[in-house]
């Protein structure tokens, strides 16, 4: 019998004991950690490499910043993901969730016949991926999937108005502000173009090298030109503009400063 070690990560400490308590009924499943929060959940999915995810994408508390912008943060670190399992209370959030490619999408409270219902898939799926490379060396023990290496080509962002279609490359994006509930998308030409979405829209079908670094700021890090923690600003290339970036999304920030070191870089 295989065993499948799982995370779960919840801003909400009874939802995961009420999670637990039902994965713990199926011998498969073997618990690893828990999280409430981004950050925490990040570190622990990098460390132990489970094979499942519960993740919470609509929390109670804000300042988690969980949501299924933490699946894009793990295609930045791992060749091979967890099998993502969505546990939340919201039906709706579904479609955008599928987007994402995660392998299951559960309402709470968690119910013991969903999570029978997810073992049998998963097995399913490792029995399948088993069959086809059969006759070849598996290089992991864990039943990961492998990610697919796309050809990167620019995203286009289409901002729509009452019939008027404009078509922007998302490499000419600098920075993101909210504006209640309509976004600001500043340009590198210095034009500014207003959308009909929420920031947390934005954030949520976003991707590196677009981070949130304040509740009212998504900033392209390619535009970066200097950030400093003292007085907690980020400056964009080019312009006298100014990026406050605030303590809850400070991890964010720290995120940005390590990617530049990874790069060619010279640090005097």
């Amino acid at each position: 019998m295989k065993k499948y070690s799982y995370i779960i990560i919840d801003d909400d400490a009874e939802s995961i004991l009420k999670t637990r308590t039902i994965a713990e009924g199926f011998s498969e499943l073997t618990f690893v950690a828990s999280a409430t929060n981004y950050q925490q959940g990040l570190n622990l999915v990098l460390e132990h490499r489970p094979c499942v995810v519960f993740l919470e994408i609509d929390p109670n508390e804000i300042s988690s910043n969980l949501s299924l912008a933490f699946i894009n943060e793990l295609y930045r670190f791992l060749s091979f993901l967890p099998k993502i399992i969505i546990t939340t209370t919201k039906k709706e959030l579904a479609f955008e969730a599928i987007q994402y490619g995660v392998f299951d999408y559960v309402l709470k409270p968690v119910q013991s016949i969903d999570l029978m219902k997810a073992i049998l898939k998963l097995e399913k799926t490792i029995f399948e991926t088993e069959s086809v490379e059969i006759h070849k060396e598996i290089p992991c023990t864990l039943p990961f999937v492998q990610t697919q290496k796309n050809v990167e080509t620019p995203l286009i962002i289409c901002i729509k108005s009452y019939g008027d279609y404009r078509y922007i490359n998302s490499t000419d994006i600098c920075y993101f502000q909210a504006d209640n509930n309509s976004t600001d998308i500043y340009l590198n030409s210095g034009d500014m173009i207003t959308a009909f979405k929420t920031l947390k829209h934005f954030e949520s079908i976003l991707s590196h090298p677009f981070i949130r670094i304040h509740n009212s700021y998504i900033i392209n890090k390619n535009y970066i030109s200097r950030i400093h923690n003292g007085s907690s600003v980020c400056y964009i290339k080019n312009s006298p503009k100014k990026i406050p970036f605030s303590k809850t999304y400070k991890s964010n920030v720290d995120l940005i400063i390590t990617a530049f070191t990874e790069g060619n870089y010279l640090e005097v």
